[in-house]
């Protein structure tokens, strides 16, 4: 799978449940700031 195809699918799960990118970075104890990164394609570490 590739990096933004699951940029894409992470986006799509979190827009699914109706969270901004700040309440999934809460949920999962990461920043908004990540999340972002993820939707933009950038590492998942």
């Amino acid at each position: 799978m590739g990096r933004y195809v699951t940029a894409e699918i992470i986006k799509s799960l979190r827009e699914g449940k109706c969270l901004t990118q700040r309440e999934l970075a809460s949920a999962v104890g990461v920043t908004d700031k990540a999340v972002s990164k993820w939707e933009s394609g950038g590492s998942l570490r």
